[in-house]
């Protein structure tokens, strides 16, 4: 059986499935449709990140497919429905890259409100700004509103939890009487709520109908004036001339942002020039350590379902 592998991977788990299988792995496979196209006319399994758009052109492309392994958690990117019509299994890495995005939630959100970190290159040139940056802010005794309570965000919550943060949380698919709130120590509220409570709010949701543009102008106007955003669910989650303009009129304290509507961003993105805003290319759930994580897991989980089948 023959596996092929269209973005970077652990190399040990790529080891570990070369020595079971046929393996090709070339990181920068998505980069090339048609190759990509002919390398799965007799591939058993595709293992894949966020980049490889896995739609009914390529399962036709791939008549002995039986296998999806996502390098991650969100599926917007793979065609679940035309997978399953197709009987292909879909395997995500849950929870395996969900310490990674935690800490980018905190971190980010201390480097905001902080924002003494924005001087380096004016303290390397010899300035001493320290009277316009001695208005920084502490995370301790702030309000941490998550957005979408799975695994990422519980865990979110108790590392928030544990440098003195106050956590409330929203999530339509939990009743506030469920026993998860009170296990994680945040207070069930209503969007609306937490919006206008948050000091940081971070976004744990996929993007599905009802989501898209859930943090638009009118949700931007419900919070506080120097409340944070922090999203590192998925771009289309957020809309982002909305937010631009909410920072260039300094309406926010600030915002950081993983992921975007369109990855890479168009020249002449709204976010050119915003002040108090830290962007990242899609790598909120990627270290070290948490590549190893998800790789391992996911060659695990995919040689297995080939076995079985």
């Amino acid at each position: 059986m023959r596996i092929v592998i269209s973005e970077f991977m652990d190399e040990a788990a790529v080891s570990t499935l070369s020595a079971r299988f046929a393996v090709l792995y070339d990181k920068t496979l998505v980069d090339r449709r048609d190759e990509l196209r002919a390398q799965l006319r007799d591939a058993a399994a595709l293992i894949v990140r966020n980049r490889t758009q896995v739609d009914p052109d390529l399962l036709a492309a791939a008549p002995d497919l039986r296998v999806v392994g996502r390098l991650g958690v969100g599926l917007d990117n793979i065609d679940t429905e035309a997978c399953a019509a197709r009987g292909v299994e879909v395997i995500p890495a849950t929870g395996a890259n969900a310490q990674a995005v935690a800490e980018y939630v905190i971190g980010t959100a201390m480097a905001l409100l902080r924002t003494a970190y924005q001087s380096t290159a004016a303290v390397a040139d010899g300035a001493w700004p320290r009277p316009a940056l001695g208005e920084g802010r502490e995370i301790a005794g702030k309000t941490l509103g998550v957005v979408g309570f799975g695994g990422i965000g519980r865990l979110t919550a108790r590392l928030a939890a544990a440098v003195g943060m106050h956590v409330v949380g929203f999530d339509p698919q939990l009743g506030p009487a469920s026993s998860v709130w009170a296990a994680h120590g945040t207070a069930p509220l209503s969007l609306s709520e937490l919006l206008t409570q948050s000091d940081v709010v971070t976004l744990h949701v996929p993007l599905t109908r009802e989501t898209r543009g859930l943090i638009d102008a009118a949700r931007i106007a419900q919070m506080k004036p120097e409340a944070i955003v922090v999203n590192t669910a998925r771009g289309g989650v957020v809309d982002e001339a909305a937010l631009a303009r909410a920072l260039r009129a300094g309406r926010l304290g600030g915002a950081a942002l993983d992921v975007f509507e369109r990855e890479p961003l168009p020249a002449g993105s709204p976010f050119a020039g915003c002040p108090r805003l830290i962007l990242t290319p899609h790598i909120a759930g990627v270290t070290r350590e948490s590549n190893e994580r998800v790789s391992s897991l996911i060659a695990d989980k995919v040689a297995a379902a080939l076995l079985q089948s």
